[in-house]
Formats: structure tokens, C-alpha cells, sequence
């Protein structure tokens, strides 16, 4: 990807680089805690700089501290705007919602924040969840069941994970 940079100006300094860093997260996520940025990148600064980010933001009240993803230890940060969806999803009732997830996603956090293994982050691959809960991965086009399914639910499953190109 290419982007426009404006030239003749100076280089952010370290503080700013952070913070545009800390806020790319937050927006990416709307909760960040160091155990979902396992899978990001290499070159991101460590947590222990990230954490002083993010309580600077807190101080302006940028932000929010907390705990917002139950089982997850550590200190925890959110946009303000994601505190709503989150209580909304934690009182309402399963609706039988079906999301198919690309492995190359950020949202593939199988392996990491959820339990079973890991699906590598290549373009084929894919999660298929069902109210939240993993219920098959497609890995090198073969389906593997995570959930029992009864034979009408991995029928569905199968044409939600399989995606036929024209």
C-alpha cells in the first residue's frame, strides 16, 4: 500500500510515534489488553511502552482502564464507544448468528485468546463461529469440526466455510 507523506516537516518524536501507535490499536480492536497483541506484528514497541500510553490517555480521559474481557489478566484499555456494544453483548441471549472469520484477520484469535490450536494467518483458511464460540476451521480446504454439530448444522457450516469463486 502506498500512502501520501507531507515532506519538509520534522519526524514525530517517540512520545507521538507511541501514541499514533496506541491509538491504531484501539481503533482496530476497541479493547487492548498484551495478551491480543500476540499475533500483531514484530516491530510494534513492547507492551510496557504501550501500557504508559495508554494510562496517559486515561488521565485525559481519552480513554477507559478496566476490565472489560473476563479471563484475561493484566491491565486492560477501551474506547469509550466500545463500552456499549460490550454490555449489550454480555446481557443478550444467543441469536444463532453464524460469522466466518478469514485467518488473515485480526480477529483470529483462535489459539491465543480462545481454546484450540492456532489456524495460520494464510488467505485460504478460514473460522466459522456460531455466537461467538468456534465451531470449524477451513485449512488447506479441508474442514475440521471444533463443536458437534448434527448433520444439518455441519452441512450449513460447510456452505458458510466453503466460498465458491466465478
Amino acid at each position: 500500500r502506498w500512502a501520501l507523506l507531507r515532506g519538509g516537516g520534522e519526524a514525530p518524536s517517540e512520545d507521538e510515534r507511541l501514541e499514533q501507535v496506541a491509538r491504531v490499536l484501539l481503533r482496530r480492536y476497541g479493547v487492548v489488553f498484551w495478551r491480543l497483541l500476540e499475533r500483531e506484528a514484530d516491530w510494534l514497541p513492547p507492551w510496557r511502552e504501550l501500557v504508559r500510553v495508554y494510562h496517559r490517555l486515561e488521565a485525559r480521559g481519552e480513554i477507559r482502564g478496566g476490565r472489560f474481557v473476563a479471563g484475561m489478566s493484566g491491565e486492560q484499555f477501551a474506547l469509550p464507544e466500545a463500552l456499549g456494544p460490550l454490555r449489550e453483548a454480555r446481557h443478550s441471549a444467543a441469536a444463532e448468528q453464524w460469522v466466518v472469520v478469514s485467518a488473515v484477520d485480526p480477529l483470529n484469535q483462535l489459539g491465543t485468546l480462545l481454546p484450540g490450536s492456532r489456524v495460520a494467518a494464510l488467505p485460504g483458511n478460514r473460522i466459522l463461529y456460531r455466537d461467538g464460540v468456534a465451531q470449524a476451521v477451513l485449512v488447506a480446504g479441508e474442514v475440521h469440526w471444533l463443536a458437534e454439530l448434527d448433520e444439518a448444522g455441519q452441512q450449513q457450516a460447510r456452505r458458510r466455510l466453503i466460498v465458491t469463486r466465478r
